[in-house]
């Protein structure tokens, strides 16, 4: 990733494995993912988008629904399994949830909910899903949307998902399976109704953009997302909710490019079968991204990196400081932390960073140490966390590194995948 697109895990992503169709070459917003200037009807949930009377064709633009249009509840899926049923997995784990499917992201709401996104290098056909108390997989917000084939207004390939403290659902949708133009789409819960579409064309996003995490700030009415991209032209992105507007600021700095140093797990380092036969080891950029309880500060860092960085709101939602250049220079390292693709943090200042090599949680505390929380060898891949309303801390664990893309081209994933809990040092905000 580091020479090229072709060395890095998102590159390989449309090559190797779930690139459909051909990109989308389209200039704008809304008008960019509708086809021939139309919105394609469907029944359900999908009837609040189906019409194209409305919709904003600007760079950024964004669709809301009208309130008029309530929707129904998604197969009437109900919140979470209560706490007597989780079941413990040793070191202060709890398995709360066994799927079938890979989960790439989590989120849970405030009532309960736990929602997670389906991890495209696995090809499946859901999207977005609610975990049931039995570990039965419900589209979100509903089939029509979760499915993604009736429309490319529809969710493509979603990994990035936050709730935030209104039930309002944030997913990313990187749009990668069929060269989609990536898009931010907000779900609200109690309505059951779209709350907000924002797309995130060029030169937004690059051409060889992952859009990959994102961390909701309702305080500010901003969005941040990570891009690792191609490496060297890894980003964040800042979204205005306000206008729908976006910018892609600090690429190519050191707080998001790749380190270069391998991924070992189990004693095996992580590699990409190439068209040629070869293979490389991956290195990608900024993931793991995170605010703290204020929605002061940006935790962030390279997914291949050992050095977790920061950097105040206000200076990212600056638009002035960004044109002159002068963003780079308020970027802080914060501590150390290990090769990670997710974090949380709690409202002592604690980052949770999931431990990749170690199959375990790690914290990097207020004063920028480094540790393992708890481990388990359950904890193949640990991808992402979320705060419940109960106060503990929620992951999934997505045997990624054994996956086809991440493991030279050979699946070796053994399902169930894992909904985990831990407890955390301190509350956090819930759904992040």
């Amino acid at each position: 990733m580091l020479k090229t697109r072709l060395a890095g895990l998102p590159a390989l992503l449309p090559v190797l494995m779930l690139l459909l169709a051909g990109p989308v070459h389209a200039q704008t917003g809304i008008d960019a993912v509708a086809e021939e200037g139309t919105l394609p009807a469907a029944t359900g949930n999908g009837e609040a988008v189906a019409e194209a009377d409305g919709l904003p064709v600007e760079n950024g633009a964004e669709a809301m629904a009208e309130d008029e249009a309530p929707l129904p509840t998604a197969n009437g899926a109900e919140a979470v399994a209560d706490d007597e049923e989780a079941v413990p997995a040793g070191n202060g784990i709890e398995v709360v949830a066994e799927v079938a499917k890979g989960p790439g992201n989590i989120t849970v709401t405030p009532d309960g909910r736990i929602l997670i996104s389906l991890h495209q290098f696995f090809g499946t056909e859901m999207r977005v899903a609610e975990v049931m108390p039995d570990g039965a997989l419900v589209p979100f917000p509903d089939a029509w949307w979760a499915v993604g084939f009736q429309s490319r207004l529809a969710l493509n390939s979603v990994l990035g998902i936050q709730s935030d403290a209104r039930g309002v659902v944030w997913m990313l949708d990187n749009g990668m399976r069929d060269g989609v133009i990536p898009k931010l789409v907000g779900w609200d819960t109690q309505s059951n109704r779209l709350e907000r579409l924002i797309t995130l064309p060029r030169p937004v996003t690059a051409e060889d953009s992952f859009v990959n995490d994102l961390a909701v700030d309702r305080d500010h009415d901003a969005i941040y997302i990570a891009d690792p991209a191609g490496g060297n032209n890894a980003a964040l992105i800042v979204v205005d909710l306000k206008t729908g507007a976006s910018r892609r600021v600090l690429e190519g700095h050191q707080s998001v490019v790749p380190e270069d140093t391998d991924l070992v797990i189990d004693d095996r380092a992580v590699e990409i079968r190439q068209p040629d036969g070869s293979t490389v080891r991956p290195r990608v950029g900024v993931n793991p991204i995170v605010l703290d309880h204020d929605n002061e500060w940006l935790y962030f860092g390279p997914m291949h990196g050992t050095s977790l960085y920061r950097i105040r709101t206000a200076h990212l939602r600056d638009p002035i400081l960004d044109r002159e250049d002068r963003l780079a220079g308020v970027v802080e390292r914060h501590g150390d932390k290990v090769i990670s693709d997710g974090s949380s943090m709690d409202r002592d200042g604690n980052v949770y960073i999931s431990d990749l090599a170690g199959s375990a949680v790690g914290v990097t505390d207020p004063d920028g140490g480094y540790r393992q929380l708890v481990s388990d060898s359950r904890l193949a891949w640990p991808d992402a966390f979320s705060f419940g309303p109960d106060g503990m801390l929620y992951g999934v664990a997505n045997q990624l590194h054994r996956s086809a893309t991440l493991n030279a081209g050979t699946d070796e994933t053994q399902p169930p995948f894992l909904i985990f809990r831990v407890t955390p040092l301190a509350d956090g905000v819930v759904g992040r």
